[in-house]
């Protein structure tokens, strides 16, 4: 998989930007604020329907204009897509895959999947559970139907128990009980899911980890969850949510649940959240991404495309070097303030873009 073109229009600083990409390393150099990671923002936009930078889709169209819009077509193993998305600034969206609209994110995930590496991406080894839990249901969410409706109406389900609980035990004792029985179907789903992912990034992140360490380091993770079970999730699920009734009902929330769950991440034992060092929390933000690249091309068949946002400069010369050697078959797209050494790494088969003022010069 690999994007053949990109169209943007009034998106961020770019009001018309019209650009072919390589299919192995496309470098985008500039300043700061120069437009770089806009361009990055857009790709990985048009796999999720979200950006990583803001929630407010309206503060991705330039302030001369009142809609932006995106176009890539992408090269398949199996058949090309072109995907179209207009935003508007009342907040609104339209999606078009292959000219047809769809109308549920659900339709485009998957038609282009992609990795993004940033700075920002520390948070998910250096910060609350609550990094941890979004970057595996963005992940499995990509690759699976299933896993996002049943996120979905996880959700769903859980704002509405958290409501009853704030209006008083008496009045909605009974619902709560249908309101966990919904929570148990959805959540026991979702864990078991990201118990496979999380197992799968073991299997990968291993190797991947021992790679970057020359063997030093021995990294692994292992899923948390609120609940206490050996085998029998459901019922565990379900009688945990009961004994904590009374007390969610005094806290108006729900107190356990997939929601509340989060994964270990460990070298040679040592939680690094707490106790690693920075070297050693950025090799395991390196090793999770990808560990994420290896577990996409086992269940597509296809690797993801690649996007680097200004990491390179962000690591040591190890570090860059495992980088730059192990993306020969991945489309990858690199920003950065210079060429640094990236030039020494990579093959003929590159694409230099200048980038100044929302402007790409080839």
């Amino acid at each position: 998989m690999y994007i053949k073109y990109l169209q943007l229009i009034n998106f961020r600083n770019y009001e018309e930007l019209s650009i072919e990409l390589n299919k192995n390393v496309n470098v985008f150099i500039g300043d700061n604020a120069q437009g770089k990671t806009n361009i990055l923002e857009s790709i990985y936009y048009s796999s999720i329907g979200r950006s990583h930078r803001t929630n407010k889709d309206k503060e991705m169209i330039n302030w001369n204009a009142d809609s932006a819009y995106i176009k890539l077509y992408i090269a398949k193993s199996r058949l090309d897509k072109k995907i179209e998305i207009k935003i508007f600034k009342e907040g609104k969206k339209g999606i078009n895959v292959n000219s047809i609209k769809i109308n549920k994110i659900s339709e485009l995930l998957g038609v282009l999947n992609v990795v993004m590496f940033s700075p920002e991406d520390l948070k998910i080894v250096k910060e609350s559970p609550s990094f941890r839990r979004k970057f595996l249901d963005i992940e499995l969410c990509k690759l699976s139907d299933k896993y996002y409706y049943n996120l979905v109406q996880y959700n769903k389900v859980l704002n509405e128990r958290n409501t009853a609980l704030r209006k008083g035990q008496k009045e909605f004792s009974s619902i709560i009980e249908i309101y966990d029985k919904q929570l148990v179907k959805f959540g026991t789903s979702i864990i078991r899911d990201r118990e496979m992912y999380v197992e799968r990034m073991n299997e990968k992140g291993i190797s991947i980890h021992s790679d970057i360490t020359a063997g030093v380091e021995n990294i692994s993770f292992q899923y948390v969850s609120s609940i206490k079970y050996e085998n029998d999730i459901e019922n565990e699920f379900l009688n945990a949510l009961y004994k904590n009734r009374k007390s969610d009902f005094e806290k108006k929330t729900t107190s356990i649940g997939p929601h509340r769950d989060d994964f270990s991440i460990k070298i040679n034992d040592i939680d690094v959240r707490s106790f690693g060092s920075q070297g050693q929390q950025r090799t395991a933000t390196l090793t999770i991404k990808f560990s994420s690249l290896e577990i996409i091309k086992d269940i597509t068949g296809e690797y993801p495309v690649l996007l680097l946002d200004d990491v390179l400069s962000e690591l040591d010369s190890k570090r860059q070097k495992y980088i730059l050697n192990s993306i020969k078959s991945i489309q990858t797209i690199i920003t950065c303030t210079g060429l640094e050494n990236i030039e020494n790494h990579i093959e003929e088969n590159y694409k230099i873009f200048k980038v100044v003022k929302g402007k790409c010069i080839n």
